[in-house]
């Protein structure tokens, strides 16, 4: 196995108990709204997932036609996630991210009209296209904010609200489709894109008024925080050394695109449990809407615990390859458990998806340490954009060939044990081939 050697990080000239407060102050700033906005756009990204039970039989399409609509979204995502993180490194976050969640809220209100294939399509394309840039976005925006021994829970927090969009997206998409059906001459599904997209479009208002671009600029810092938290960003960058700045060279770098693939694999199995997670707990015999809307709750909030845990151990540990490639792992051992247990136990085959949902969840905070490690300014901001766009075209791929396989054999498990072993390589190609980080001392 080859090591790399990076710089140790010198210890922070501020007492630590004024760094801590300054990033504490930051932390209960920044967090819980961009927290609150992926919560959002979580829930209207993968609506469809709950809207399908019912969306289907009302407009006559197969499960084929909803698996190509569900993954048509990550192609958006390929298209204009570089552009968008280039861009809010020009013109700062708050821009940016008021852009983006207008945008997708709008659209998440317009799906409710769609009545074929064709604009199902369309508007799942404009979902992503609008959204591209706010994950990649975020991810780049904290590190702004936070030195990288404090990102893998920084991370982990604000990604963790992805499963609690889960918690909260399944039982109220199945409240709104079974108490709101008919109304208006609206189905459930109707209501759920009305009801789901309107916040969105006033989050991202709220967003200008509230949101702060850099360190610098946060009146609500003291000057003296604002000093602390400038020269310890200064003494990270430093004590990382030299890391490639131009995104076109590091397109040249075998390590980008062994991050991409890793990341490639994981996503496949998120996308694949985001999109047909709910299919899976009908199949086993759960078919009311808000029965299935809180189980899945349970599973994503076990996930939200997950993330967060193997966040603050990476951070307390200062190790994030192994923390990747065992929570991938995990989720590729839950993935073909419950592929086998569908039909015998769905006690079982339910317990199972969570663990995938726990373990690929918990794998994704951590990854976003690595890239880190090589990348800084524009190839930073172009190159997480680059891996998530790339990587999320698995999001896609995923989701259509579970449709299409459902659709041909009637049956969600040989699509589940494909997914498992493509997520299983992401461990693999993290143990062979990522490097293991040694640090060496840097004077302060």
């Amino acid at each position: 196995m080859t090591t790399l050697e990076v710089p140790q990080h010198a210890a922070p000239t501020a007492p630590p108990s004024a760094l801590d407060a300054a990033y504490s102050r930051i932390t209960w700033r920044i967090i819980p709204f961009i927290f609150a906005l992926w919560v959002l756009a979580w829930i209207d990204r993968v609506n469809v997932g709950f809207v399908k039970l019912t969306m289907l039989d009302e407009l006559g399409w197969s499960e084929a036609v909803y698996g190509l609509g569900a993954g048509i979204f990550f192609l958006g995502y390929f298209f204009f996630e570089v552009p968008s993180n280039l861009l809010l490194q020009k013109i700062g976050a708050r821009k940016t991210i008021m852009r983006i969640t207008i945008g997708w809220g709008i659209v998440c209100v317009a799906t409710m009209f769609v009545k074929t294939p064709a604009m199902f399509y369309f508007l799942r394309f404009l979902m992503g296209v609008f959204e591209a840039g706010f994950y990649p976005g975020i991810i780049l925006y904290l590190t702004y904010w936070y030195p990288s021994e404090r990102r893998a829970k920084a991370f982990g927090i604000f990604m963790s609200a992805s499963a609690i969009a889960g918690v909260l997206g399944g039982p109220l998409a199945g409240s709104i489709m079974n108490n709101l059906h008919g109304l208006n001459g609206w189905s459930g599904w109707q209501w759920v894109f009305l009801i789901e997209g309107v916040p969105s479009v006033i989050a991202g208002f709220v967003t200008w008024f509230y949101l702060t671009d850099r360190p610098e600029q946060a009146k609500w810092l003291t000057a003296e925080q604002r000093r602390l938290v400038h020269e310890d960003l200064a003494r990270d960058g430093k004590a990382l050394g030299h890391r490639e700045e131009s995104l076109i060279a590091s397109l040249k770098d075998g390590r980008m695109w062994l991050l991409i693939l890793i990341f490639f694999c994981i996503i496949a199995a998120n996308s694949s449990l985001t999109f047909f997670g709910p299919s899976v707990v009908k199949e086993v015999g759960f078919t009311n809407p808000a029965t299935v809307g809180w189980i899945m709750a349970f599973s994503y909030l076990c996930g939200a615990a997950g993330m967060i845990y193997n966040g603050l151990h990476s951070d307390r540990h200062q190790e994030s390859r192994l923390h990747c490639a065992f929570a991938a792992a995990l989720g590729a051992v839950g993935l073909a458990l419950t592929a086998l247990f569908m039909k015998q136990s769905p006690m079982l085959a339910l317990a199972a998806q969570t663990l995938a949902i726990v373990g690929t969840m918990s794998a994704i905070p951590v990854f976003w340490q690595l890239p880190g490690r090589f990348l800084a300014g524009a190839a930073a901001a172009g190159g997480v954009a680059l891996i998530n766009s790339i990587a999320n075209l698995a999001g896609f791929g995923a989701p259509s060939m579970l449709g299409a396989i459902k659709a041909s054999t009637g049956l969600l498990s040989p699509g589940l044990y494909i997914v498992a072993a493509v997520e299983i390589c992401a461990a693999i190609l993290i143990i062979a081939f990522v490097p293991r980080f040694v640090k060496k001392a840097v004077a302060a």
